[in-house]
């Protein structure tokens, strides 16, 4: 949701000049904005631009985490955090420097910005090309997720309470014997300016809440687990609120003594359908982090490897099949990566990375839009501290429904024999996104066109093309469904990142069905 105020300066595109001359940065407040913050911005670009830097930023950043976890019928955790500085970003020599500081001060800030153009300055003599940033608008704006109440103004004895029920419930269940809870809520304020006329404020919100519940065999002493994850959002407590966490707990108990007396899978290839619940971590990690142009291009490789969707391959190579097109989109309602501009102060957008099957294009900064020969960023620019630095980090990537309504039951209806996987569980993929194998919570059979009998020990394993060529059948957009995570690693040193990945359950054909206990009976 955009909170437009009336633009500081005047036309807009006086830039950096009109920066320093203006006494004032703002003459509208934003959400959280002190007058002491329009001097300090004003002076830490002024600083950097006197010593020698040819483009500056600016981000002053305050961070606010909450966790509550429980297990049965106590309260094992509780932690509250804060963290709160700025960070100046510049160009100097051709050549990135940065540096960060906790104190919010006026002088700090300007002697960081003087300390970031020196490093930039020490950086420039092994840079091999100078640093290029794509044109950008001169952007003044507030964004906030839109939310009805503050989570961080509930009590923490409401919060630790709803775990404790969700616990009671799942514990009534015979056979049940372990069940523990979480609750996590990370708030980011950012205010965000640059030389090239950017000032820009921004307060988001977001929720992640989960449970397990475990069931234990007292005769064969085995176990087994079911997770119940509400997807974490960008969302207020009405969320938590809503959602039929305590109400579901006895299912999910339920399901988890079940998969005590399912039989294990009969491996071999197999029809598969996925649930959103599961597909969404694969499209995290085969299409995810594959389309990240640092990766594709070599320069990046911490966490998540390279990438087999190399620049040569744009516009030709068929990564699925036709009935799929895969989206980046940071501006999905309630997705954890959606504001209203990146950190190099670009507007958010919505654009396809694979278009009817065949991969068109990458997730991009002002920095790499050029390397690929484009005039614009995607904006997906990121930092996750007012001390770190600003980088390319995934947007929200998502796979558009089909066109017609088809649920998840209609997939099975038209299935002969084949394998239901709902909920995430242990995965693994290569360092160039291509080869994977991914696990579940709950497994179903399906024999002429019905769900039969649940089974246990299934994963799936294929390679990225392979995978997403054999897909024959989607659901509809009432069946699209958004998943993610509130912590995406990459970097070095490493930054998290929260995303999310919608998608419709999706039919996979002949995809080969691994038991990983090797379990007959």
């Amino acid at each position: 949701m955009k909170l437009t105020r009336r633009c500081f300066l005047a036309g807009g595109s006086a830039g950096a000049l009109a920066l320093f001359a203006s006494p004032r940065l703002v003459s509208a407040r934003g959400l959280l904005t002190e007058p002491k913050l329009d001097d300090l911005v004003k002076r830490a670009l002024g600083a950097a631009t006197r010593a020698g830097a040819s483009y500056a930023d600016v981000r002053v950043v305050r961070f606010r985490r909450e966790n509550v976890a429980t297990r049965e019928d106590r309260v094992e955790r509780v932690a509250s955090t804060e963290d709160y500085g700025v960070g100046v970003r510049v160009i100097a020599g051709g050549a990135w420097g940065f540096a960060a500081t906790p104190s919010v001060t006026a002088a700090d800030a300007e002697r960081v910005a003087r300390d970031a153009v020196t490093t930039a300055k020490a950086n420039a003599s092994l840079m091999k090309k100078p640093v290029a940033l794509a044109p950008v608008p001169a952007n003044v704006d507030v964004w906030q997720t839109p939310l009805t109440k503050d989570p961080f103004k509930i009590p923490l004895e409401d919060k630790a309470e709803l775990l404790l029920a969700i616990n009671r419930e799942a514990m009534k269940v015979p056979g049940v014997k372990f069940a523990t809870s979480q609750y996590s809520a990370i708030a980011e304020w950012k205010l965000m300016a640059s030389t090239d006329g950017a000032y820009l404020e921004q307060e988001i919100t977001r929720l992640g809440p989960g449970y397990q519940v475990t069931a234990v065999s007292d005769r064969h002493g085995e176990f087994e687990s079911r997770d119940y994850q509400l997807p974490p959002r960008q969302a207020g407590w009405e969320y938590i609120e809503a959602a039929p966490m305590v109400a579901d707990a006895r299912r999910v108990g339920e399901e988890a003594v079940a998969k005590l007396k399912a039989p294990s899978v009969s491996p071999g290839k197999k029809d598969l359908i996925l649930d959103p619940s599961n597909m969404w971590l694969t499209i995290h990690e085969s299409i995810g982090h594959s389309t990240e142009l640092d990766r594709a291009m070599g320069y990046e490789a911490n966490y998540a490897g390279t990438s087999f969707a190399t620049p040569d391959k744009r516009g030709k190579l068929k990564i699925g099949a036709p009935i799929l097109t895969f989206f980046a989109d940071k501006t999905t309602p309630g997705g954890l990566a959606t504001c209203g501009y990146d950190d190099d102060g670009v507007a958010t957008q919505k654009w396809n990375l694979i278009e009817k099957g065949v991969f068109v294009n990458y997730q991009t900064t002002r920095e790499q839009a050029g390397w690929i020969g484009e005039t614009a960023s995607r904006g997906t620019c990121y930092a996750d501290s007012y001390a770190s630095f600003p980088f390319q980090r995934m947007p929200n990537v998502s796979l558009a429904p089909g066109p017609a309504e088809r649920s998840i039951d209609d997939l099975i209806a038209m299935t002969d024999e084949g394998v239901v996987i709902i909920g995430n569980g242990s995965w693994s993929i290569d360092q160039q996104r291509f080869n994977f194998q991914f696990g579940g919570q709950v497994f179903w059979e399906v024999k002429h066109g019905k769900k039969t009998r649940m089974l246990r020990d299934v994963a799936y394993q294929a390679n990225t093309i392979e995978f997403w060529n054999s897909c024959d059948a989607i659901g509809g957009p009432k069946s699209w469904w958004l998943g993610g995570s509130l912590s995406d690693g990459k970097g070095e040193p490493g930054q998290v990142n929260s995303v999310s990945h919608g998608c419709p359950p999706a039919r996979f054909k002949q995809v080969n069905i691994l038991n990983t206990n090797r379990r007959t009976t």
